[in-house]
């Protein structure tokens, strides 16, 4: 640094011109000190606070924070904020299942991609493309592909993947199967998707082949006339006996691959939003009643999430339709079983929930977002019709609601950006989906800021590490207990509705009164803290103290 500040100025105060071998100079400079890092593939806690034992990760956490009082001094009125430490157990086991995934709409983009992304690693597949030879990877995935910091040693910052924090499962040991309501063999839908290399296609093929998907249940009303071509494999029969058979695919599925666990997710087609009724859908037993009557207003994607739940197999909604009626949250709860949602947060929403954080966190005022898209797979087909289209425009719209309610310096009470999100259906650019955004904010004195940005997003090669990723981290959630020590309570779970799974999604599902937070960076760090709680790990302040 010293060098380059001298050299920089002996160049500005002789009116030198900075010559190429200048910057080479500062550019080498800059990379030698950017380089200071360490990557170490894995590593163990020693505290007095973490045992490791044979099956499990026992560790007490000192969780700070702080309560806030409104109080009278001196007959002025005042808050006044207290820290406060909390301590915690958790107890993780280490003992890694064999696992089971169950996708429903397993025929489609998202299932067909993420199948042959499986297999081309499990397999160590490479493939030639126009720019070389391409080898299977994991990019796109949190847990496989992202480091966080450990730590410091000799003065350089240890970073290690994601996936070290706590024992997870290897991606490449998972069993896949699933629902769709067309017939065709996931080859078959592979080449129909376009999304893969074609030599990757041909590789893959003979692996796809022999894999077909259990008949789906299928409901005209609940998604676009449109997909009724494709509607060739269903399951029959009422709304119950419909469950009953969903159940019973779990339970072959289970005992015919010898899975540990399962977990279904659901990646089919949107659907338009459900009607809340009381006496319908707003509690556990009125929604189980409504089944045996044959209401109609129970979608599909609500009657696999019944199935889950009375299987105690916890359940993810990738799509933004309401799934999760309040009947169902009240069901899952009183079971204890898992589920998270609600759709997949892979392009536009996630650069939104990035950008606008960032913009009202630098305190310039968002006024106007408009995002406009255009996608030409089945998803973008299905979308054209207006009632799934509304239940994808809630999900993208509210991303944003938090990050302005958390600055009443910029917006009055009740006041909001002008927000308007487009999808259009355009068959020729197929998965490539465009997504155009204009964020226009208020600056200083008055001024205008706009700033217009273009993102080719390909949306199942996006999705489909998202899928991944829900998946692994709901396993890793349901061996996880933790307990209060200050309360003497017992070890339990984390609350069935998991929060813990909101980075991955555009409208994150959480547990009746908790804020609901959409600010990646945030979404992101609780995920990282809690992990790195379970090992008895202080969370990541990037303060940095002893380089200061």
């Amino acid at each position: 640094h010293l060098l380059c500040h001298w050299f920089s100025s002996f160049c500005l105060r002789r009116c030198v011109a900075v010559t190429s071998s200048s910057v080479q100079l500062r550019l080498l400079l800059l990379r030698e000190t950017a380089s200071k890092t360490m990557f170490i593939e894995s590593f163990r806690v020693s505290s007095p606070n973490v045992e490791y034992t044979e099956d499990c990760i026992h560790a007490t956490y000192d969780y700070q924070t702080t309560d806030l009082v409104h109080e009278k001094v001196d007959g002025n009125y005042r808050w006044c904020v207290m820290p406060k430490t909390v301590q915690y157990e958790f107890k993780t086991s280490t003992k890694i299942p064999k696992l089971g995934v169950m996708l429903v709409g397993w025929g489609g983009n998202n299932g067909s991609t993420l199948t042959a992304g499986l297999i081309s690693n499990k397999e160590g597949i490479s493939w030639v493309t126009k720019d070389g030879v391409q080898q299977a990877n994991y990019f796109g995935s949190l847990t496989q592909a992202s480091t966080c910091r450990i730590g410091s040693f000799s003065g350089e910052e240890v970073y290690a993947p994601f996936k070290s924090l706590l024992p997870m499962v290897n991606p490449n040991d998972i069993v896949i199967g699933g629902w769709d309501i067309n017939n065709m063999n996931l080859a078959d839908a592979m080449s129909r998707a376009k999304v893969l290399d074609i030599d990757l296609q041909k590789q893959v093929r003979p692996y796809m082949e022999g894999l077909v998907p259990l008949p789906g249940i299928y409901d005209p009303d609940f998604i676009a006339a449109n997909q009724g071509g494709r509607a060739n494999n269903i399951v029959k029969g009422s709304k119950k006996q419909q469950v009953d058979k969903i159940i019973a695919d779990i339970r072959q599925f289970k005992d015919r691959t010898q899975v540990d666990k399962v977990i279904v997710l659901w990646t089919a087609n949107t659907e338009r939003y459900s009607d809340v009724i009381i006496g319908l859908n707003d509690t556990k037993e009125n929604l189980l009643k409504s089944l045996e009557r044959e209401e109609k207003e129970i979608s599909p994607s609500t009657m696999y999430a019944i199935a889950c739940i009375r299987e105690r197999v916890p359940f993810i909604n990738g799509s933004p339709q309401n799934t999760f009626v309040p009947g169902i949250i009240d069901y899952a709860i009183a079971e204890n079983c898992l589920i998270g949602g609600d759709d997949f947060k892979s392009g536009q929403t996630k650069l939104k929930s990035v950008l606008v954080d960032f913009l009202v966190g630098a305190g310039i005022k968002p006024t106007s977002i408009v995002s406009y898209n255009h996608l030409g797979n089945n998803d973008g087909m299905n979308l054209s019709a207006p009632q799934t289209f509304r239940s994808k425009e809630i999900s993208k719209s509210n991303v944003v609601d938090d990050m302005v309610a958390s600055n009443p310096v910029l917006y009055e009470p009740g006041e909001h950006p002008d927000h308007v999100v487009v999808i259009k259906y355009v068959s020729y650019v197929g998965d490539s989906k465009r997504a155009m955004d204009e964020y226009t904010s208020e600056i200083f004195m008055g001024g205008r800021n706009t700033l217009a940005i273009h993102n080719t997003c390909e949306d199942s090669l996006l999705a489909a590490p998202i899928i991944l990723d829900l998946v692994l981290l709901a396993e890793l959630t349901t061996r996880i207990q933790i307990r209060n020590t200050e309360n003497k309570e017992k070890l339990h779970s984390f609350h069935p509705v998991a929060a813990l799974l909101s980075y991955l999604t555009k409208a994150p599902l959480v547990p009746p009164a908790t804020p609901v937070v959409n600010a990646l960076s945030k979404q992101r760090a609780m995920l990282e803290n809690i992990l790195r709680a379970c090992i008895g790990l202080a969370p990541e302040n990037n303060m940095l103290l002893e380089y200061k």
